[in-house]
């Protein structure tokens, strides 16, 4: 799925920040979207347009986020709860939904390779033995995928309503390995925040509030 010996940009969520994203695309390295890119902002349909090209043009591809998936589980008739979900749903072009449902149906939950890994929400160990996931045809996600797609949570809710994350996943990156990702926002002043865990591998969380009242963050890496 990825070039072997292209320059890399990994793109945080988007969440329908088109303007951004759009400048984001404007590259000659190979764009990784790391999922979460629709909901919330001005113009998600506008933002899967980029996407789209890209794929098409063989310049990039995405990974699986949360909000991807609900919005997936929503197009092929399935009740969801959320209401950045519902609006999208509602607002979305005809003829951009048969695209981004086959489309979020078939992007993985995960990838990576050279001692990196790209991932929506967390890493588990398990995401180095086994393939890549993709949606299931029905029921909850397992294990892994809901790893990948929600990160580490404790069953709470925390006093803004979301579920209780945590970072202990970090520590279970071996030494040599980095993970970006997007889906939780650390960072403290607007760039991507690094987290050193255990084992001593890294990860970059790369969500800074696009199309939530912050920016889009993109950190651009060597060829695998």
């Amino acid at each position: 799925m990825i070039p072997r010996g292209t320059p890399l940009r990994i793109v945080g969520d988007v969440h329908g920040d088109v303007k951004a994203f759009a400048a984001a695309a404007e590259t000659d390295r190979f764009l990784i979207q790391l999922g979460d890119l629709v909901d919330d902002g001005p113009d998600t349909a506008g933002a899967l347009r980029v996407m789209f090209r890209l794929l098409d043009e063989k310049r990039g591809m995405m990974i699986l986020g949360n909000h991807d998936y609900k919005l997936a589980r929503a197009l092929r008739g399935e009740r969801v709860n959320g209401g950045p979900t519902l609006h999208t749903l509602a607002e979305l072009p005809a003829d951009l939904r048969d695209r981004t449902r086959a489309a979020f149906l078939a992007a993985p939950a995960w990838a990576g390779a050279a001692g990196r890994v790209f991932v929506h929400g967390g890493f588990h160990p398990g995401m180095l033995a086994e393939a890549p996931q993709t949606m299931p045809e029905r029921g909850r996600p397992g294990p892994l995928l809901a790893r990948a797609l929600y990160g580490q949570t404790t069953g709470r809710v925390t006093g803004a309503g979301k579920p209780e994350r945590l970072l202990r996943w970090v520590d279970d990156i071996p030494a040599g390995f980095t993970v970006y990702c997007g889906h939780d926002q650390r960072s403290m002043d607007g760039r991507p925040y690094t987290r050193i865990g255990k084992l001593g591998g890294s990860a970059m969380f790369l969500d800074t509030g696009a199309g939530k009242g912050g920016h889009l963050s993109w950190v651009d890496i060597d060829p695998l």
